[in-house]
């Protein structure tokens, strides 16, 4: 994509957000807004371009390091060195794509003070639990502290870093979990605000999305790339889609509405 498509794809996100927040289908950038020029996965720029074209939320990923403090990057090592068995200044010392530093947790919620998109937080499958509640605390208090609680979704692979998050959360802070293993009962019964599976978990399961509603929860979908995809889930009146291809995705939303 040339620079001049960009500008007008974003200039058409901009001139239509009305429209686009009045769906009930809302846009999730995974990993931030990465696919466009000079931002990079999980990085300052992707939540700041993620911002900038009116996403609901930016999705981003949090490792606990070896000394106990939080950074922000999607795979378990990055350039070698593994997030989980190194240490703070190891990690944000690395360079993504872009040239930024890798993030820490606190440069992220920093940022996203003085934006509006809300941030939907993935703390990722640690070794131990221990490391799983020792990041949720911290996670939580960090965003106490800026202001962010009531922009902030946490969702997790992990079932003991859901409900984790749960207990240690202020009452209905929404939390999804992420591996499709549990029906829409068992999610609710767990006190999870809804499942975030995998597009093939409703494929195969349809009828999922319906007995959400019913129960009061919210459906989030991942990582929802193709057309044909975004189209079947709006129809499906899903809550949230989570892609690479935000402005694609609100151009289809925008469809709906003509």
């Amino acid at each position: 994509m040339n620079s001049k498509n960009i500008l007008f794809s974003i200039a058409l996100c901009l001139t239509t957000c009305s429209i686009i927040e009045a769906q009930d289908t809302k846009v999730i950038a995974h990993r931030g807004f990465w696919n466009t020029p000079d931002a990079a996965q999980n990085s300052i720029a992707s939540l700041v371009k993620a911002d900038s074209i009116n996403c609901y939320g930016s999705e981003f990923d949090v490792w606990l390091t070896s000394d106990k403090k939080l950074v922000v990057n999607h795979d378990p090592s990055y350039q070698g060195v593994k997030m989980e068995t190194s240490t703070f200044k190891a990690c944000t010392s690395l360079l993504l794509n872009n040239g930024e530093h890798l993030p820490s947790l606190q440069e992220y919620v920093d940022k996203a003070k003085k934006l509006k998109t809300n941030l939907i937080l993935e703390l990722k499958a640690h070794s131990t639990p221990e490391q799983e509640s020792e990041a949720v605390k911290q996670i939580i208090s960090m965003i106490k502290k800026a202001g962010l609680e009531k922009r902030t979704q946490y969702i997790s692979f992990s079932i003991n870093a859901v409900k984790e998050f749960i207990r240690q959360s202020p009452k209905g802070t929404p939390v999804f979990y992420l591996e499709a293993n549990l029906t829409p009962k068992e999610l609710k019964d767990m006190g999870c605000a809804g499942p975030d599976y995998h597009i093939s978990a409703f494929y195969k399961h349809p009828e999922w999305i319906k007995e959400c509603h019913e129960l009061g929860l919210k459906v989030n979908v991942w990582t929802v790339n193709d057309k044909k995809d975004m189209r079947w889930l709006i129809d499906q009146k899903v809550d949230f889609i989570t892609t690479n291809e935000p402005i694609e995705l609100m151009k289809i939303l925008k469809a709906k509405t003509d």
